[in-house]
C-alpha cells in the first residue's frame, strides 16, 4: 500500500471503503441528508418506525456512522437508529460554506436542528470518544431532549488522555498517512485482531481534506455534571490506552447524580463500538430499556 498525506487524499477509495463496512448494517437501512444551518448531516437509519429514536455519534479522526454496525442490529430490535456523519469529519455530511460549527453552542445547535430535520422531540443519545464528548455537552444543555444517555469510552469528559497516548498519536496527527494510521491503531488495540474493513476505512480518511476545524473545549464544569438530571451509562473499555479506565470512573461518580459505570473487559478505545463483546450489547440493550 503507498502513503499518501493530505494532499493526495483518495476519495473515490474513501467511499468504497465506507460503502463495504455500511454494507455489514441490516439491509432494512436507509439513508438521510437532513439540512441544518451547518451544513447537511448525512444520517443512516434502521429500525421499526415506531419505536424509540436513538441517535448515535461516532468518535473523531476515521470514525463514521459506519462504524456503529456491530451494535446496529441489537440496537434496531427496539430502537428507531439514527446514526450520524458528524459534520466536517469524514464521512458524507457537508459543512455550509463559511457557516459551520466553532464552537460548544454550535454543536448543540447542530444536533438540536438535526432532531428537528428527524422529526425527533426527545431521544436515547449515545456516543462513542469524541461523540460521548458532544452528547454530553448536548444533554447537559438541551436535557429536555435527552432521555437516556450512554458515553463509550468517553473522551475529555471526566478526564485527560495518557500522556503516552498522545506522544504516540503526535506523527499520525501531524502527518496522517495511511501506515500511521494503521500501525497506530495496531498499537492502540494492542494486536487484537480488528476487522480489515473497518481498519481500510481508517485508513482511507487519513488526510481528509476538511475545512472544518474540530470543536474542542474543556471539560464539562463540574457543577453542571452534578445538575444533569438524565440516566446515564457510562461504558469503559477495560484495555483502554486512550483513557485511565478507573479514574474515569471514580470522577464520574463523584460527579453525576444517576450514573451506571461498567468497565468492558478485553477491549480497547479504539476497538470500540466496532467490536461486538456479549457484555456491550447486554448492557447498553438494558439500559436503553430502561
Amino acid at each position: 500500500m503507498g502513503v499518501r498525506g493530505r494532499g493526495a487524499y483518495d476519495s473515490d477509495g474513501f467511499r468504497a471503503a465506507y460503502d463495504k463496512v455500511m454494507a455489514k448494517w441490516p439491509a432494512e437501512r436507509e439513508a438521510l441528508t437532513v439540512p441544518t444551518p451547518f451544513g447537511a448531516t448525512y444520517v443512516t437509519v434502521c429500525g421499526p418506525a415506531d419505536a424509540p429514536p436513538l441517535v448515535l455519534l461516532p468518535g473523531g479522526g476515521g470514525a463514521t456512522s459506519a462504524s456503529w454496525y456491530a451494535q446496529a442490529a441489537d440496537l434496531a430490535r427496539a430502537h428507531r437508529v439514527h446514526a450520524v456523519d458528524l459534520i466536517g469529519s469524514p464521512g458524507r455530511s457537508e459543512p455550509a460554506a463559511g457557516h459551520h460549527p466553532r464552537t460548544v453552542a454550535d454543536l448543540v445547535a447542530w444536533l438540536d436542528a438535526l432532531l428537528d430535520g428527524l422529526g425527533v422531540p426527545v431521544a436515547d443519545v449515545g456516543g462513542h470518544s469524541y461523540g460521548a464528548w458532544i452528547a454530553l455537552h448536548h444533554a447537559l444543555r438541551s436535557p429536555d431532549r435527552v432521555r437516556r444517555l450512554f458515553l463509550l469510552d468517553p473522551t475529555q469528559c471526566f478526564a485527560g488522555y495518557r500522556a503516552a497516548y498522545l506522544l504516540r498519536a503526535l506523527p499520525m496527527l501531524l502527518r496522517p498517512t495511511p501506515c500511521r494510521v494503521r500501525a497506530f491503531l495496531e498499537w492502540e488495540c494492542g494486536g487484537a485482531v480488528l476487522d480489515p474493513d473497518w481498519l481500510r476505512l481508517q485508513e482511507a480518511a487519513a488526510g481528509f481534506p476538511s475545512v472544518v476545524k474540530p470543536v474542542t473545549g474543556p471539560r464539562p464544569a463540574p457543577e453542571a455534571l452534578r445538575g444533569l438530571d438524565v440516566p446515564v451509562l457510562l461504558l469503559l473499555a477495560g484495555s483502554s490506552r486512550t483513557l485511565d479506565t478507573y479514574e474515569v470512573a471514580s470522577r464520574a461518580g463523584a460527579l453525576l447524580p444517576r450514573v451506571e459505570s461498567v468497565v468492558v473487559p478485553d477491549v480497547s478505545h479504539h476497538a470500540l463500538p466496532q467490536a461486538a463483546p456479549p457484555e456491550l450489547g447486554r448492557r447498553l440493550s438494558e439500559f436503553l430499556r430502561g
